[in-house]
């Protein structure tokens, strides 16, 4: 092979991380082929125990890449015969590397985004923890990134959770969807030998084996999902990112982070930078990227098999480990965040953030919503117009008098009652509901 072609072909350099995952697959396998008799306990045992000690090497550092060994698969092979010898050379029967290969990425996928599910259940943690540490503080809700109407803190911060536990359901149910096993599909159309894929399948633990040996060996839309699961995490992680950059800045100045999840300018003394949330955002470009990339990669590829599915490898690891990186710093900043509740309290306490509960008390007098909508405005542009303020605009009108309650510090975010609202009164509601949904999700995912 032209060096060239080895440089642009081998994949150990990176796939070295599947030696845990390979190795599963090739005990069951192995016990497999002892199973339809084409080992007997001897070698069968003998397997077992060369591939537990190949395993430690890679555990200890200690395994040594032969210069051949084009991928993972093909050294934990090649180091299996040195050990075993022509027993070793057995292992490969009733099987390829597009089976094996197919199958180990299952299981490191399956391990992988059940381990992305439990950080993001931590973060979903975090979030609750600071509404518990800033109790009854409120500030104002944005749409249009213009100030609508004050909000608790805590519902603020459990509409985040909320969004990120619909990225855990996305999560498990990818990993349902992938639970099937490609082992003993071969290179595309199965074998002559008398294996049971079903009894393998049931070793590693998977729910089912494959019904059809192409789909088996060329089915790559778990990888896809898994990336588009990650993709979207991330984008809730960047919105969330986007929001503390905001929060912290002067401009806002509604919280700030812990020192140890800021840094410094090096060359403006004053700086401190909430690096950890603008990471968080960038990452995300780069998820999205690794999913768009492999969608490319599948959509013209005919059955079964082409190398060009090595190249789903890549952009899973890094998606993988680009999230956890993100989600593990931006859970230590939330916990480290401090939130400056007079300052948001006092934006949250606006005067104009009063104007929808005028109306709905106009509409509890029987004026329909419109009209009552209209005549706030009115009043509004009254205040701005004679540089007034709102609350003596209203005092000035006489059947509005008994509305100056309205204007009390607090009082719009109190009043907000329906269910879901961001008021105290549907917190608590809402609280119960999602902790339920907290520990549904962790249930599911144990």
């Amino acid at each position: 092979m032209a060096n060239s072609l080895w440089e642009l072909s081998e994949s150990y350099s990176f796939d070295h991380v599947l030696y845990h995952h390979d190795i599963l697959g090739s005990k069951a396998h192995v016990q497999g082929l002892a199973e339809a008799g084409l080992l007997d306990a001897e070698e069968c045992q003998l397997l077992l125990e060369t591939l537990d000690q190949i395993e430690a090497e890679f555990d200890r550092g200690t395994f040594i890449r032969a210069d051949a060994d084009e991928d993972v698969h093909m050294a934990i092979e090649r180091r299996a015969t040195e050990l075993a010898g022509d027993v070793g050379a057995k292992m490969h029967t009733a099987r390829s590397r597009n089976d094996q290969v197919a199958t180990t990425l299952r299981l490191f996928t399956l391990d992988a985004l059940a381990g992305v599910s439990a950080a993001t259940l931590d973060i979903v943690g975090a979030l609750i923890e600071v509404g518990v540490k800033f109790p009854g503080a409120y500030l104002p809700g944005y749409t249009h990134l213009q100030r609508a109407q004050p909000v608790l803190l805590a519902h603020h911060l459990h509409a985040h959770a909320w969004s990120l536990l619909r990225d855990v359901d996305r999560l498990g149910d990818a990993r349902q969807r992938m639970d099937v096993s490609p082992l003993g599909a071969g290179a595309l159309a199965g074998t002559s030998l008398a294996i049971d894929p079903a009894f393998t399948a049931r070793l590693l633990g998977f729910n089912e084996a494959f019904a059809n040996s192409m789909d088996a060996v060329s089915d790559r839309d778990f990888v896809a999902e898994a990336l588009f699961d990650l993709a979207m995490l991330g984008v809730h992680l960047s919105r969330m990112g986007e929001e503390l950059v905001l929060w912290t800045s002067a401009e806002f100045n509604f919280a700030t982070l812990g020192d140890e999840f800021t840094t410094g300018s090096s060359m403006l003394p004053q700086k401190k930078n909430s690096d950890v949330a603008e990471l968080a955002r960038g990452k995300t470009g780069r998820l999205v990227g690794n999913l768009t990339g492999l969608l490319v990669t599948l959509k013209g590829l005919p059955l079964s098999y082409n190398r060009d599915l090595q190249e789903d490898k890549e952009p899973l690891f890094d998606s993988v480990r680009q999230v956890l990186l993100v989600l593990a710093a931006m859970t230590g900043a939330y916990r480290s965040m401090s939130f400056h509740v007079d300052v948001a309290k006092a934006a949250a306490d606006e005067q104009f953030l009063v104007a929808i509960d005028i109306a709905e008390r106009l509409v509890e007098r029987g004026v329909p919503f419109r009209q009552a909508h209209e005549r706030v405005g009115r009043l509004i542009a009254d205040a701005v117009t004679r540089d007034v303020a709102l609350a003596d605009i209203v005092a000035e009108q006489p059947d509005l008098s008994a509305f100056a309650d309205l204007f009390d510090p607090g009082h719009a975010v109190r009043s907000r009652t329906s269910p879901g609202a961001a008021g105290p009164v549907a917190h608590g509601r809402q609280l119960v509901q999602l902790r339920a949904a907290i520990a549904e999700a962790s249930a599911r995912l144990s």
